[in-house]
């Protein structure tokens, strides 16, 4: 399908035509534009056209009320503009300071709930332009930035979060950091736009980009880390992906697995959702080094005509594995050893109570669909918020939208349990299913643009129903990944999961199924355009089978590929197969 090259002057032999948003960000003086000519705007609540895609780079999208979009249009309104503003969060570590201030952000600029993301970053709803650098300023001042939150840019790395998993968490934790303010962009119009307020005009190359140059990446750039046998940051669908190898309580270094992503769009076969290749080992004290020139293997053979065909693991399939990485080798003027034996064996959170070697507890807690908030019975942005005021820990986000309240010190465990349990945010573990707990959804309706269907408003609603087809044949406490997106783009990692239900049009789905529990496999198409009578009747045959028939320890995703209710996806260009 694709014609193998093997220098990057095979590449270059024909000069692209490149699309709007590179025209965008070559003529954006670093990434400054005319944001400051937009923000200033009063007479409408949205950014110049051009801004709208620098703005990603600053960590922020514009979004509108799609639900007020038509009674908005009868009154000959302009639809009601908004932002979403994402917060980074390396390697997922936040502290209580931190934690207050989103909190108090959320409230004060946003829509009054926070949401924690499949990346572990903090996400504000609502800010309207007028308050965005109000709230930019207020998280900044608790050692907190947006910017590569979204973009053409490293976006936030990732890691495991839980500290009693390993005694070289906080090694690789820190080293996730570490990588994360090493490709962070350079530019200053961060600082001037949203937090000096002193912008220079000049048409003069004003910054230096020394990994991304003028232009950055051709497209979005994720990176995350994990300590097996935990996956819990789904390695594997990111363009690079580092295992953490670990022996006798030392760490040595990391697998290199390259190429992952799982956006697609419909109608495009050329594009599919793709695991990341393992293609070697590298020292801990080499990895950083790794990153970067991977990264700007990409920055300079990247597709920047079609963005659709822009992602790395397109890149890889395009010119080949073997090309490759022999071009990282010889950009890093050495090869990467052999890859270490190593075992995943969950992608999923484990909830509850544990206590470290330390003394110090820590607490996973249940967030559904990563939505912080407080209603009727269920108050946990509130308890949450009490919780800060004394916890010494941190506050700790999972790659799985739920939260960890790390190194709590022995006095405060009775506390924090009775807070939660007055504000019926600590749930009893019969009360929610496995499937519950491990289910994921991006926000998609009301605010995503790219939305055909809902997912986080409607996945819970969906749960109460597969719930009953779980608990009827046993399977309350069998562990089996749901993953519910508006739109085939990917964000909540539905091609990872064992049930995989992607938005096609206005509660309608298309149903995939036979993805592994730790991640190592995507799904494969079962059924398509399915209403909610649809979805029940398609899996409840299915889940009777599989608690049936199973085999011991054997996964949902395993079963349904094994039985040839759908057969497995060896590689991303079969997805579609």
């Amino acid at each position: 399908m694709y014609k193998s090259i093997n220098s990057m002057s095979d590449i270059l032999t024909t000069a692209p035509k490149l699309s709007e948003v590179e025209h965008v960000k070559i003529a954006s003086r670093y990434l400054r534009g005319t944001l400051v000519d937009s923000l200033a705007n009063r007479l409408t609540g949205a950014l110049n056209p051009d801004d709208t895609h620098l703005i990603k780079f600053h960590g922020s999208y514009q979004q509108t009320d799609r639900d007020l979009d038509s009674e908005r249009k009868r009154q000959k309104l302009e639809p009601l503009f908004s932002f979403m503003i994402r917060v980074r969060v390396p390697g997922g570590v936040a502290s209580a300071l931190q934690w207050q201030r989103m909190d108090a952000l959320a409230d004060a600029y946003g829509n009054g709930t926070l949401k924690l993301t499949t990346r572990q970053t903090f996400q504000l709803h609502g800010v309207l332009k007028r308050n965005m650098p109000a709230a930019i300023q207020g998280f900044n001042e608790v050692q907190m930035d947006s910017i590569a939150g979204c973009g053409d840019v490293n976006r936030n790395v990732m890691c495991n979060t839980n500290p009693h998993e390993s005694p070289v968490h906080g090694e690789v934790v820190r080293i996730a950091q570490e990588i994360s303010a090493h490709l962070t962009p350079r530019t200053t119009a961060y600082r001037e736009i949203w937090l000096d307020g002193d912008l220079v005009e000049t048409t003069e190359a004003v910054d230096d980009e020394p990994i991304y140059g003028h232009t950055y990446l051709p497209r979005k750039f994720k990176i995350a880390l994990a300590l097996p046998p935990y996956n819990d940051s789904d390695i594997f669908s990111n363009d690079l992906g580092l295992i953490a190898i670990e022996e006798n309580g030392q760490l040595l270094g990391f697998n290199v697995a390259v190429g992952g992503g799982l956006g697609m769009t419909f109608g495009m076969n050329e594009t599919y959702p793709r695991l990341a290749d393992l293609i070697g080992f590298v020292p801990a004290d080499k990895v950083i080094e790794v990153c970067e020139k991977v990264v700007t293997i990409q920055r300079d053979w990247g597709n920047r005509e079609n963005r659709k065909l822009s992602r790395l693991k397109y890149t890889i399939d395009r010119v080949g594995l073997p090309a490759f990485v022999a071009e990282l080798h010889q950009r890093l003027s050495y090869e990467l050893a052999p890859t270490r034996a190593y075992q995943f064996h969950s992608s999923s959170d484990a909830f509850g109570w544990t206590k470290s070697p330390s003394g110090l507890s820590q607490l996973v807690l249940f967030v559904e669909g990563g939505r912080v908030l407080d209603r009727p019975g269920y108050r946990l942005k509130s308890a949450l918020r009490e919780i800060s005021a004394f916890h010494t820990g941190e506050f700790r986000l999972t790659g799985n939208q739920n939260l960890i309240l790390a190194n709590i010190e022995p006095q405060h465990v009775a506390r924090i349990q009775a807070i939660l349990e007055e504000a019926g945010a600590a749930p009893k573990a019969d009360q929610l299913t496995a499937l519950r707990r491990g289910a994921l959804a991006c926000v998609a309706l009301n605010t995503c643009s790219q939305a055909f269907a809902e997912a986080e408003r409607y996945l819970p609603h969906l749960l109460d129903k597969l719930d009953a087809v779980i608990r009827a044949q046993g399977l309350a406490e069998t562990g089996i990944l749901i993953r519910m997106t508006g739109c085939p783009n990917g964000c909540a990692r539905p091609y990872l999961g064992e049930i995989g239900l992607v938005g096609r049009a206005p509660g309608r789905y298309n149903l995939y199924l036979g993805a592994d529990h730790a991640g190592e496999r995507l799904n494969k198409l079962y059924r398509e355009m399915l209403d909610e009578d649809g979805i029940l009747r398609e899996l409840s045959p299915v889940l009777a089978a599989y608690a049936a028939g199973r085999q011991p320890g054997e996964g949902f995703g395993d079963f349904v590929v094994r039985t040839g209710i759908v057969k497995a996806t060896v590689r991303g260009l079969d997805f579609h197969d």
